[in-house]
């Protein structure tokens, strides 16, 4: 190989070589520089097939002490030296076994391909890719210019014996002042690397997308004030606040705040999804009421992760609701159904009329569709729920003999800033037109008659779902869960966010302790 052919070589395997050590010493210094780093949330939420170890190493503190200074010094060390090209073979073994580790604790495959990111394929992920690179700079002869062949190439000069013309001419050709050019190029690299990094940290602040340096602003599994209770529907065990799916879905009843809708479908991406179903399930959530929209991607989420969360699947009929009045005793009762099968097909365990179909239906004086379906729901062997926006919709159906296993009824008060006047309110008008005036409906208030619930609630035996206690957002969870725990709600479904479902489950468990006004016995 001829000298030019070697130098080019040399050169590449340091730019390589350099290119991986900054990767690794940038992630060391950006965890040394975020104040309270700790690797406890990076371990907990692992679900690979190993995850049963790293789960062990975040439960211990002495043992997280141990791994958060390992981590952090050994990326810089690592990285500092690959930088460099000192000690390369040792930095080489030492960056694999660290990649490993992180290779096993999110692997692209099995159930933590929930955790994949951009550029993380099936099987092959950037650790899988860097630690390759790393293994085959351990096994080449060639380590590109650092240190370490500058150190070499000394030690090999003074050990040359100038006993014939070959050995003169190889030390002629050797110029100190070239050698420790080219091995010490690095270093003004990483100066000026260096200086970038920090003057766009001292601008921006810490790196917050570094791998494993991620931190949600928010209450960890750690904060948990307890276990939540848990009562039943049919034979379902379930925690007494459910996961709602508007939030996944993009459903933001954001009243005149057109942009709301679109920016929760792009924060809940699949991945945000399944992470917060995994925290959601960690902290004591066992159960997640969705619209038929959503069921694909959360029988995926079981499929994928192995979950047991129980799934409340909301159906409607096959039937167009602007021609509800061609409905009659001649009209195909396979339409009725159509939606409960698919609903099944998708494996879920409680199947529900939707709310604002029972809704409908009840206007339209068809509460026999829904009794049809419900008894549908039944013969398949499944419990049958009832949702609806309006009390008028459960009155009505009571009224012609239609009972679900349970309810799921809006429920909260009405003593917010959007709630339009009560004596402007008109059953049924959720769902329905949305008026500029300030004092009519506009997507703005969900329990049009609180009182009317409260009372409706109260005496009814089977048990009682609550959602939109919040109003969609213009109710405090402090307020709205009390309200509606103590207005009889035997369950809550609530739609969060992943950085507020552990506030949220403390704040069920709070509720549920200093419970003082409720007078409805519990159900379930």
């Amino acid at each position: 190989m001829n000298c030019n052919t070697q130098n080019w070589k040399s050169i590449l395997i340091t730019i390589l070589r350099a290119a991986i050590g900054w990767h690794f010493l940038y992630e060391g210094i950006s965890k040394l520089a975020a104040t309270g780093w700790t690797s406890y949330g990076y371990l907990s939420n692992t679900t690979g097939f190993l995850s049963g170890f790293y789960h062990a190493l975040a439960s211990n503190p002495a043992i997280i002490s141990v791994v958060d200074f390992l981590n952090i010094w050994g990326l810089t060390a690592i990285g500092l030296a690959l930088f460099l090209g000192v000690f390369v073979r040792y930095a080489s073994i030492a960056g694999v076994l660290l990649l490993v580790l992180y290779y096993f604790a999110y692997p692209p495959f099995g159930s933590s391909l929930l955790k994949a990111t951009e550029g993380q394929f099936l099987f092959v992920d950037r650790n899988f890719l860097e630690a390759l690179t790393l293994l085959v700079l351990l096994f080449l002869k060639e380590k590109g210019f650092g240190i370490d062949r500058l150190w070499s190439v000394f030690r090999k000069r003074r050990s040359i014996e100038v006993t014939d013309d070959q050995a003169i001419g190889e030390t002629e050709k050797f110029n100190p002042r070239r050698e420790l050019l080219k091995n010490l190029a690095t270093l003004p690299v990483l100066g000026a690397l260096g200086y970038s990094a920090y003057q766009t940290q001292r601008r921006f602040g810490v790196d917050s997308l570094s791998g494993a340096t991620i931190k949600l602003k928010t209450a960890d599994l750690r904060k948990l004030e307890g276990e939540l209770p848990k009562g039943k529907i049919g034979q379902h065990e379930i925690s007494r606040l459910v996961m709602g799916g508007n939030l996944i879905g993009g459903w933001a009843h954001s009243r005149d705040l057109i942009y709301v809708p679109s920016l929760f479908r792009a924060y809940n991406t699949e991945k945000k999804v399944f992470e917060t179903l995994i925290l959601a399930e960690k902290a004591g959530i066992n159960t997640i009421n969705i619209g038929f929209a959503s069921n694909e991607l959360i029988a995926k989420y079981k499929k994928i992760t192995g979950s047991k969360i129980k799934v409340i699947s909301q159906i409607h009929p096959g039937l167009d609701n602007g021609k509800l009045d061609e409905v009659g005793p001649a009209t195909d009762k396979k339409k009725f159904f159509e939606f409960i099968d698919k609903a099944i097909d998708f494996g879920v365990d409680i199947v529900q009329v939707q709310g604002n179909w029972c809704d409908w239906l009840s206007r339209a004086e068809k509460t026999w569709v829904i009794g049809e379906m419900i008894e549908h729901i039944r013969k398949q062997g499944y419990t049958a729920g009832l949702g609806a926006h309006t009390i008028d919709s459960l009155i009505l159906c009571e009224e012609n003999g239609v009972i679900p296993d349970y309810y799921m009824q809006t429920m909260h008060h009405d003593n917010y800033w959007s709630a339009h006047p009560l004596d402007k309110r008109v059953p049924f008008e959720v769902d329905g037109k949305k008026y500029l005036e300030h004092d009519r409906f506009h997507d703005n208030c969900f329990c049009l008659f609180p009182d009317r619930t409260a009372e409706f609630v109260n005496r009814v035996k089977i048990p009682v779902m609550g959602f939109k206690v919040l109003a969609a957002g213009a109710i405090t969870p402090e307020d709205g869960f009390k309200w509606a725990f103590n207005n009889g709600a035997d369950f809550i479904c609530v739609g969060m966010f992943d950085f507020q479902v552990v506030d949220d489950v403390n704040i069920t468990i709070h509720t549920l302790r200093n419970l003082q006004e409720r007078k409805r016995e519990w159900f379930g």
